[in-house]
């Protein structure tokens, strides 16, 4: 098989110390040789650790306290980076690929290898397993992966689909046609989004389309993907004993139902869906001539949701699925992390990674979600279009999918405006919709952080920033580094009370000196600080306001150092 070529950023002197300074990491790794050489058993043995992380950097040459103290020639009187990295390679399985340089550091040599992140569990030829972890210090460390560990690892890494794994011991007869017609009934309804030929066909044909069935030898194999999503309940208790679904209902700590499910995950989606539109309220709003239904939860951002726990969980893990319904939230949870480099940080914007990808195709072809694989994109395009807080996604962790919901009050006037906007034919995008609710509750954001709302970088953001502009959404006020974007008059009159709009803009440059010589009249003198806030300034920008008022001619005057300086009426 031929390996695809990894590339590396390259390494430089700035780089290396930059590493130095930062510690062991998760990703960075540190070898001494004051004392003694690094053999090459215990070289591979570090490579092999950081392959089974994250990949990462090993440098060296420098001891665990980051003090530089030289690497050591390992081929005469010198390194040869190619002979290193081809040994690095002949000494692993499978063979990871590295790139190894010499960087000097105040004055001595850093070996610096940088190690593939393997989507395949590496090992030494020797049969040495291991990965980098956080050990119960706090520190990280390298430990032993079990056996265990070792598919739901690569599961993890999209090097193997749990739902293609063959189920030997399971039979045709462990699946059951009643879920098959489920399936056809779901594409039939699913208003075009489903895939029409695929309800033409019978359970076998229809199975094999969706990849669910191997034939070993002449003899057909059923996948573990068919037994999630056609088998009997019993069927999947014996053969996928991991998966379990919980829906729960509460009302402050009183649990009112706490229901756990076997069944295959058309039925789940389906009794899930039918509790979520039998608990779902419904309000219908009335502006002028327009008449809106404004749910508690948007159906659609649920289904989504609910789906991708469905769908993302990690079947190799104790646990379930679970829906929990609270007084103002809805929250879904699954067993299972971000698959892949997926984090809350770039989970809008990074390409899907499906953690079971034929169970995802066929809730694509079931017409269930959306086809593109930018559920979570839908899922906040929904709860901002209904006038609530975006979902959140910050009680996840390595092990656990967590998202919220959050329900409560529905912002009216926001719901009225986006669907004005839908009526004219101008839609609002999930970045406008981002943008336009952050300002709502911060009043004025500076670029980057508008870039952190919308996960890309500042030059991305300001082009949609400019979009909105143009549109007439968002205003700037200020430039450069000190630039900062609020609603635009016209988006604030429909939002919020007209007032709202002068506070968030601030004031030009005359009313500023109006209200701090009004100030300075009332009170006697005024500080930068108290400039500061009485005008909604920077301090810097207050300096520069109170400098030119008590300038040559002007109506105030400095008293005191720069540390206790006030600013009184001129005499």
């Amino acid at each position: 098989m031929v390996r695809n070529v990894v590339s590396f950023p390259p390494l430089d002197v700035d780089a290396v110390r930059a590493a130095i300074a930062g510690g062991e990491t998760l990703t960075v790794e540190f070898k001494g040789e004051e004392r003694q050489k690094l053999g090459d058993r215990e070289l591979i043995e570090a490579v092999v650790c950081l392959a089974n992380g994250r990949g990462g950097l090993l440098l060296v040459g420098v001891e665990d306290s980051g003090m530089v103290t030289g690497a050591r020639p390992r081929h005469g009187d010198s390194t040869d980076p190619p002979r290193l990295q081809a040994l690095i390679a002949n000494s692993t399985q499978p063979p990871v690929q590295s790139v190894a340089c010499t960087v000097e550091i105040d004055g001595q040599p850093v070996l610096c290898v940088q190690v593939e992140n393997s989507p395949r569990v590496v090992g030494s030829t020797r049969g040495m397993y291991q990965r980098r972890a956080v050990g119960g210090d706090g520190k990280p460390m390298c430990v032993p992966i079990h056996a265990h560990e070792m598919l739901a690892h690569e599961i993890d890494r999209g090097a193997v689909d749990y739902s293609a794994l063959p189920v030997p011991d399971a039979t045709w007869g462990d699946l059951d046609p009643l879920e098959f017609e489920r399936f056809r009934r779901l594409v039939r309804e699913s208003a075009g989004y489903g895939d029409r030929v695929l309800a033409e066909l019978d359970d076998q044909d229809l199975a094999r389309a969706l990849g669910l069935l191997e034939h070993h030898g002449g003899t057909v194999v059923i996948c573990a993907g068919a037994l999630l999503l056609f088998g009997r309940e019993e069927a999947i208790r014996r053969h996928c004993p991991t998966h379990e679904a919980a829906f729960q209902a509460m009302r402050g700590l009183a649990v009112q139902v706490n229901d756990f499910f076997t069944w295959p995950l058309f039925r789940l989606a389906d009794e899930f869906l039918a509790r979520f539109r039998a608990r779902n309220t419904e309000e219908e709003i009335q502006f002028g001539l327009l008449r809106i239904s404004v749910p508690a939860y948007s159906e659609t951002a649920y289904r989504e949701a609910l789906a991708n726990a469905l769908i993302h969980r990690d079947y190799t893990a104790r646990g379930a699925v679970h829906v929990q319904w609270q007084d103002d939230q809805l929250e879904i949870s699954n067993p299972g992390g971000f698959p892949g480099d997926i984090t809350v940080d770039n989970f809008l914007i990074a390409p899907p990674r499906p953690r079971n990808p034929r169970i995802a195709d066929a809730f694509k072809r079931a017409g269930i979600v959306e086809r593109t694989g930018r559920g979570i994109n839908r899922i906040f395009a929904e709860q901002l279009r209904f006038g609530h807080s975006p979902p959140d996604y910050a009680r996840s962790t390595q092990e656990s999918v967590v998202v919220v919901l959050p329900g409560g009050e529905a912002d009216l006037p926001l719901i009225r405006y986006v669907v004005e906007q839908e009526r004219q034919g101008q839609p609002l995008t999930l970045p406008d919709l981002q943008i336009v609710t952050e300002l709502l509750h911060q009043g004025r954001l500076r670029t980057g952080e508008v870039a952190a709302v919308l996960q890309v970088g500042e030059a991305e953001a300001r082009r949609q920033l400019a979009r909105m502009v143009t549109r007439g959404l968002v205003a700037e006020r200020g430039g450069g580094k000190g630039r900062t974007w609020h609603l635009a008059a016209a988006v604030y009159r429909e939002l919020r009370e007209p007032a709202a709009y002068v506070r968030v803009r601030g004031f030009d440059q005359a009313q500023q000196e109006q209200m701090v010589v009004s100030y300075v009249a009332a009170h006697g003198q005024i500080t930068r600080g108290e400039a500061a806030d009485l005008c909604s300034l920077s301090p810097d920008q207050a300096s520069r306001l109170l400098r030119r008022l008590a300038g040559e001619g002007g109506p105030l005057v400095a008293v005191g150092d720069r540390r206790s300086r006030v600013y009184t009426r001129r005499a």
